[in-house]
């Protein structure tokens, strides 16, 4: 199996339209011999991710929660200080939902990198 790498230029579109153009490419769905069942995607690599669209007040209202182990832990991260702090989590996050909830979504998110 060829893997092709796809480079995405990624300033003034939406995070959304985004994320599903990734998701997509990692998971081979352009590929004319797509099974659902087996890893056939893409590399794919998104440039210039900090000059993406976020509409409505997702930066402020969009919440990250995540455990750190110990009672009471629970913590949360809103998406502009996450934005500020490390932009790829905010593409991971998303695309990564978006990927079927099987063992392959870990080998397909891997193929995803971000160059600032």
């Amino acid at each position: 199996m060829k893997r092709d790498t796809h480079k995405i230029d990624a300033t003034g579109t939406v995070l959304g339209k985004l994320a599903v153009q990734v998701a997509l490419l990692l998971r081979g769905k352009n590929k004319p011999g797509f099974v659902k069942h087996t890893d056939t995607g893409d590399f794919v690599v998104v440039k210039n991710f900090g000059n993406v669209k976020i509409t409505g007040n997702k930066m402020v209202q969009e919440k990250d929660y995540y455990y750190t182990g110990h009672m009471g832990g629970l913590k949360e991260v809103s998406m502009d200080k996450l934005f500020e702090k490390n932009p790829y989590k905010v593409l991971r996050r998303a695309v990564y939902r978006m990927l079927p909830t099987n063992k392959l979504r870990d080998r397909m998110i891997k193929r995803l990198t971000v160059e600032k």
